[in-house]
């Protein structure tokens, strides 16, 4: 049966976004997108593990919250231990990639990920620099 852990918005000594503030779904988002790639860098997912990260929504008193989950199947021992893995080690702060990614526009960030699939190299820094995301 699947299951999932709650990962949080951020890494936990990091501020983000308010349930309730104006803008709260679209920086939510945001920050959910770029703490799923950090977590993906710290904890790349084995190729045999049916564990995936992805973005919930839960009710809360002053409307919708959003947050990065780990969903595992728990009859498979590969994807309980992964899922196990990540919670205990989740980290405190945004590692140097995603402080930059956190400059970045999700089409950059899409571009990046195409650049990446078909094998192009290519620096953060020079996609910042191009306002149109490439």
């Amino acid at each position: 049966m699947r299951d999932y852990i709650e990962l949080g918005t951020t890494p936990c000594g990091e501020d983000c976004a308010q349930v309730g503030s104006e803008g709260y779904y679209e920086r939510a988002m945001f920050e959910c997108k770029r703490y799923i790639r950090q977590l993906q860098r710290m904890f790349p997912i084995p190729d045999d593990c049916t564990a995936h990260y992805s973005i919930r929504s839960f009710p809360h008193d002053f409307g919708t919250y959003h947050e990065v989950v780990i969903y595992y199947d728990d009859n498979d021992m590969s994807s309980i231990d992964y899922a196990f893995i990540v919670e205990g080690n989740l980290p405190e702060q945004w590692d140097d990639v995603a402080k930059r990614e956190l400059q970045m526009t999700d089409a950059q960030l899409e571009a990046l990920d195409d650049l990446a699939r078909i094998g192009k190299t290519f620096t953060i820094g020079a996609v910042l620099k191009d306002k149109n995301g490439i």
